[in-house]
C-alpha cells in the first residue's frame, strides 16, 4: 500500500469529525488535538494512530515501517463511530420530546378528570 490510501483515510477521519463533531482545524492532527475529548477513548487512540500512520506515509523510508492492517483496523473504527454520532443524537431527541409531549398529556388528562370531578365542567 502506497502513503496516498492512509493519506486518504486520515483525511476522510478528519472530514468525518469535522462534519459530525463540528471541530474545525487543518487536517486530523489539529482537529483531534481540538476535539479529541469528544470522542471515546478507544476511537481516540485510533485515530491517533491513524495520524501516525499518515505522517509516517509521507516519508518514502518510514511508509515501510507502516502496519497497513492497523491503519485499516484504526480507520474502520474511526469510521464505524463517526458514522452513528448524528443518528445517535436524533434519537436521543426524538426521544426527549416523546417524553415531554406523553408527560404535557398526561397532565391534561388529569386537569381535565379533576374537573370534572368537582363539577366544574
Amino acid at each position: 500500500m502506497t502513503g496516498v490510501p492512509i493519506q486518504q483515510m486520515a483525511d476522510r477521519v478528519a472530514a468525518l469529525m469535522e462534519q459530525r463533531l463540528r471541530v474545525r482545524g487543518q487536517g486530523l492532527a489539529e482537529k483531534l488535538h481540538k476535539g479529541g475529548r469528544l470522542l471515546p477513548r478507544k476511537v481516540r487512540a485510533a485515530a491517533l494512530a491513524l495520524q501516525n500512520a499518515a505522517a509516517m506515509a509521507q516519508n518514502p523510508k518510514l511508509l515501510l515501517q507502516v502496519d497497513n492492517e492497523a491503519a485499516a483496523a484504526a480507520y474502520d473504527l474511526c469510521v464505524r463511530h463517526l458514522g452513528g454520532v448524528s443518528r445517535d443524537r436524533r434519537g436521543a431527541l426524538l426521544s426527549v420530546a416523546a417524553s415531554v409531549a406523553f408527560a404535557v398529556l398526561t397532565v391534561a388528562v388529569l386537569v381535565v378528570v379533576v374537573l370534572y370531578w368537582r363539577g366544574l365542567m
